[in-house]
């Protein structure tokens, strides 16, 4: 292998790395901080998870102040701010899009399937529909956009598939996820959706 090859496999690694830990990293950091702050600012009260309490309610706070129409403007500027400068830019739109597609008002993982990964059908993964439209992109309505998670991670890959291979699963989304996220090891509910 050639030294230059070498340093582009280290540098695209790192680069993959670095952007899987750092959003991981900030939130734990910020979360921990906030909890250290909130226990040091009230140093004579001993209530244990006082600070967790405090940190769940200002980001509570925090939620319903930034729904309001006279803060909501700010953030919008702030967001686009952060989206124009280059690193952080990389950061916070994959983070921030991740988040809403999981917890926020416009979720996108609420369409659960198996979808068919060997040819002989005795291979299958759970994942998400997260586009039937791959016609901006060249690939027509043939192929659908599938997000696969990981067990025990926050990660994922995104597969695009033959819609054929892809059958419809009658189970709420959470209840898949959850499935999903802890190997099989919880039980899919049976409320149907």
């Amino acid at each position: 292998m050639k030294p230059k090859s070498i340093f582009a496999t280290f540098l695209k690694y790192f680069v993959q790395g670095l952007l899987f830990i750092t959003p991981v990293t900030i939130t734990v950091y910020v979360i921990y901080n906030t909890i250290e702050f909130f226990d040091k600012l009230f140093p004579y009260l001993k209530i244990p998870g006082l600070g967790l309490i405090l940190v769940v309610v200002s980001i509570t706070l925090f939620g319903v102040l930034a729904s309001t129409i006279i803060i909501k403007p700010l953030l919008a500027f702030l967001e686009d701010l952060i989206r124009r400068i280059p690193l952080l830019n990389l950061i916070y739109t994959p983070v921030k899009e991740f988040m809403t597609a999981v917890v926020g008002d416009k979720r996108k993982f609420k369409e659960p399937v198996l979808v068919k990964i060997s040819e002989n059908g005795m291979l299958y993964k759970l994942g998400f529909v997260t586009n039937r439209d791959l016609e901006r992109i060249g690939l027509g309505k043939e192929m659908i956009a599938v997000y696969l998670p990981h067990s025990y991670a926050f990660s994922g890959n995104l597969f695009l598939v033959p819609a054929t291979n892809v059958t419809a699963l009658e189970a709420q989304s959470t209840e898949v996820m959850k499935f999903i996220l802890t190997a099989g090891v919880t039980e899919i509910g049976s409320n149907k959706p």
